[in-house]
């Protein structure tokens, strides 16, 4: 067995281990608990928050792909070029606002809780996807595009037979960033009630306990870490 496949095992028994069996690391966290303290965090289970947390970068993960990919797809068909500046000033909205920023926009128009948190992460997840999108597209070399017009292909089966599965390692590569980055990003959803695995970092942040700090970053991290290394994956078949 391969190094890299021992340390891929090793990282989900870990993560799986802080998920579903927390006390096992008591003894490592009771000294970060100053103050008589709980060591493990105690207001919800890990468990139901991580997967919580999926759920909703999942959802805006996969909506920004639909937004970004079609945006991708419309500025490289000759009827759309026109609309590239305009595409690109879209989805740099999520760039140009700090998610913080959109939160505080959207609790008013939105309430509190997982609403805002997802828009926030939809608009930070478009720009990768959208770059990516519009590099695979256009860097399609232009004899495999003459040999498909030239076998009698439409426009359309073009796209979905030709271009979009060659773009499809550079695509994935873009989802891979925002993915990622929305893991970490949605932890500050739970500044404005959402449930995520920020609730862990928040409740440790506000009583001075450095245990759940520890407790949810690592949780994140390893779910960044697994998530990333996932998706490298499934890049490098969709390569071959």
């Amino acid at each position: 067995m391969k190094a890299a496949t021992i340390i891929r095992i090793g990282l989900w028994v870990l993560l799986g281990l802080l998920l579903l069996a927390p006390q096992l690391f008591a003894g490592l966290l009771e000294p970060l608990a100053l103050n008589n303290a709980p060591a493990l965090y105690n207001q919800g289970s890990l468990f139901e928050l991580a997967l919580i947390h999926l759920a909703l970068t999942g959802g805006a993960i996969i909506l920004a792909s639909i937004v970004a990919v079609s945006f991708a797809i419309l500025v490289t068909r000759p009827f759309g070029a026109e609309f590239l500046p305009l595409s690109r000033s879209i989805v740099n909205i999520g760039q140009t606002f700090p998610p913080v920023a959109v939160l505080a926009l959207a609790v008013p128009i939105m309430g509190f809780g997982s609403a805002p948190t997802l828009v926030a992460l939809f608009l930070y997840g478009l720009l990768p996807i959208f770059e990516n999108t519009l590099t695979g597209l256009t860097n399609v070399p232009a004899s495999v595009r003459e040999a498909a017009r030239g076998v009698g292909m439409t426009p359309r089966q073009r796209l979905f037979q030709v271009e979009l599965p060659l773009a499809a390692p550079i695509i994935l590569a873009g989802i891979r960033v925002s993915t990622v980055i929305s893991l970490g990003t949605a932890t500050i959803g739970s500044t404005v009630a959402a449930r995520t695995l920020g609730e862990v970092i928040i409740a440790g942040l506000l009583t001075n306990n450095v245990a759940f700090i520890i407790q949810g970053g690592a949780i994140v991290g390893l779910l960044a870490i697994l998530i990333h290394d996932a998706l490298v994956v499934v890049e490098r078949r969709l390569a071959r």
